[in-house]
């Protein structure tokens, strides 16, 4: 279930012992409530299975507004180091998550979008083209912006974040970079 996706030059020093990030999950959407958020909730099994801590979890509406106050709430507080959304990032109307998140970016995460779109690729073929998936950082935080479909969030998450999120990779991770976020 968590595999991780075979990095090419990359591996898992199981010598190390992981350090576990503080991870909050945050579903965009106009029709799941927490009782229907199925992508919700593979995402915190996923994470809370791989070590992870749960640091918060929401449901908010395709609102710009709403998506950035629970996003801004969750930076400021101290308590996350990764959110992690589902939903939004199609071509629809309502779909506004990327729009919401991108202007908050202190740093884009361009990779990300690239290597979700080449692991989807496997997975949904060239229906991946309608996905936006995105990431950066917003100050001390890094934010993966995932489709809400459940197949989509495990390819992120098996395929991607999950290998850059654990401190045992090697030869380098998002966990060892994270005291350096703030530097000027």
């Amino acid at each position: 279930m968590n595999a991780p996706f075979p990095a090419p030059g990359g591996r898992i020093d199981e010598s190390l012992t992981l350090v576990p990030t503080r991870i909050a999950v945050l579903t965009i959407s106009d029709t799941r409530d927490e009782e229907s958020d199925t992508s919700g909730h593979v995402l915190v099994e996923r994470l809370t299975g791989a070590g992870h801590r749960l640091a918060g979890k929401a449901v908010v509406p395709d609102d710009r507004a709403k998506i950035r106050a629970q996003v801004m709430a969750w930076v400021a507080s101290g308590e996350v180091d990764v959110i992690l959304t589902t939903g939004g990032t199609g071509l629809t109307g309502r779909d506004v998550t990327p729009e919401a998140i991108e202007p908050l970016f202190d740093k884009r995460i361009d990779g990300f979008s690239v290597i979700f779109h080449m692991v989807s690729y496997q997975t949904v073929g060239l229906s991946t083209l309608q996905s936006r998936a995105t990431a950066g950082v917003i100050g001390n935080v890094f934010v993966f912006c995932m489709p809400g479909s459940n197949g989509a969030v495990k390819d992120g998450w098996d395929k991607v974040i999950s290998v850059q999120l654990d401190s045992r990779h090697k030869p380098c991770n998002f966990v060892e970079i994270m005291p350096r976020l703030s530097e000027k």
